[in-house]
């Protein structure tokens, strides 16, 4: 059977091809792809080839949050039947490896993850209308959800996470920098989480104005309003926990100077090099924390979503079929209009 795949060759050379797809074996099930959702690495895969050391050697299959409809399983796979939407877990640990023994998967020496480029040979990734995948790493979703909304179930993941890192949030003061997707389901999670106040920053204001319906409270465009954080800098700092979703210089300073004493900063962007204050975090007693992926919270992300108990259809502004997955990239990249734009394969149809 053939199926039609998005694959990036080089820098802004994704074309759409097609390679044959074979039945399950036993513990696997066979995907119509429905909904896929690009990601800020997919993106600069596109557009640069790569991030940090991660660079793209070998033609790759680009895709790691997605969902499709169940067309068949097999042998042994009992949990799931055809026709059932299921959102993808693209993390495959190996189990067996020190980190895995010690339940902490997430920092696996053998993790496989689809549409990353880390490793040589690359692994692939789900932008396509065919897939096999093991079955555990298939989540049904409720009969309600959209194939766009269970796709957005691995970055929810990522912030939940996130979230976690940073203990209790009951009543606590947050603060978010950058309202990309990331930054908007960072604002759920704390919401869902128990935050009363939330406070979110960014550069561009089309992006600040989805955030009120993922639960800010304030949004502060300090490119236009370089002072507006003056409030929760006061008196050493107003605000409890930090998720820096920007991975920006300026905005982690504004961050260090609003953290009130032993506050928490949770890093949630990544960048490569960067000059900070270490007299700040010193004498602020920071706790500042990294977050990589998830584990457990892939199901959780599921059940929340389902439920709609986080409603994650204000952040997908775009949807494209595979067809045009330049365009769609295209898009992506233009954040004045853009927040998670989605390709559609032949089982959303």
């Amino acid at each position: 059977m053939l199926t039609r795949v998005a694959r990036l060759h080089a820098t802004r050379d994704l074309r759409v091809e097609t390679q044959d797809t074979a039945l399950p074996g036993p513990g696997q099930v066979l995907l119509r792809m429905a909904a896929g959702g690009i990601c800020g690495s997919d993106l600069h895969y596109y557009q640069d080839g790569g991030f940090g050391p991660v660079r793209v050697r070998e033609p790759i299959i680009a895709g790691h949050e997605a969902s499709g409809f169940v067309e068949a399983v097999g042998e042994g796979v009992s949990t799931i039947a055809a026709g059932m939407l299921v959102a993808v877990n693209p993390s495959q640990p190996c189990g067996t490896c020190p980190f895995c023994e010690i339940d902490q998967p997430i920092h696996c020496l053998e993790m496989r993850f689809m549409g990353s480029a880390m490793r040589l040979p690359h692994e692939q990734g789900m932008f396509r209308d065919w897939l096999i995948v093991p079955a555990i790493q298939c989540f049904p979703v409720g009969p309600d959800i959209t194939p766009g909304e269970a796709a957005c179930a691995e970055p929810l993941a990522v912030c939940l996470h996130a979230v976690a890192q940073a203990g209790d949030l009951s009543g606590a003061t947050v603060l978010v920098t950058g309202a990309g997707p990331i930054g908007l389901l960072t604002i759920a999670a704390a919401r869902h989480a128990g935050a009363a106040e939330i406070v979110v920053t960014d550069l561009s204001d089309a992006a600040l104005a989805r955030a009120p319906a993922m639960g800010a409270t304030s949004t502060v465009n300090v490119a236009t309003n370089p002072d507006g954080l003056a409030a929760w800098q006061a008196d050493k700092g107003k605000v409890d926990v930090v998720f820096d979703c920007s991975a920006a210089g300026p905005a982690l300073r504004s961050a260090f100077a609003a953290i009130r004493p032993r506050g928490t900063i949770v890093q949630v962007g990544v960048t490569g090099d960067m000059t900070i204050a270490l007299n700040m975090l010193v004498a602020k007693e920071i706790v500042w924390r990294g977050s990589q992926r998830f584990d457990r919270e892939f199901g959780q992300a599921v059940t929340l979503i389902s439920s709609r108990a986080i409603d994650v259809r204000p952040i997908i502004s775009h949807a494209f079929p595979l067809e045009k997955a330049n365009e769609a990239f295209e898009q992506a990249g233009d954040r004045s209009v853009a927040c998670k734009v989605q390709l559609t394969f032949a089982g959303g149809n």
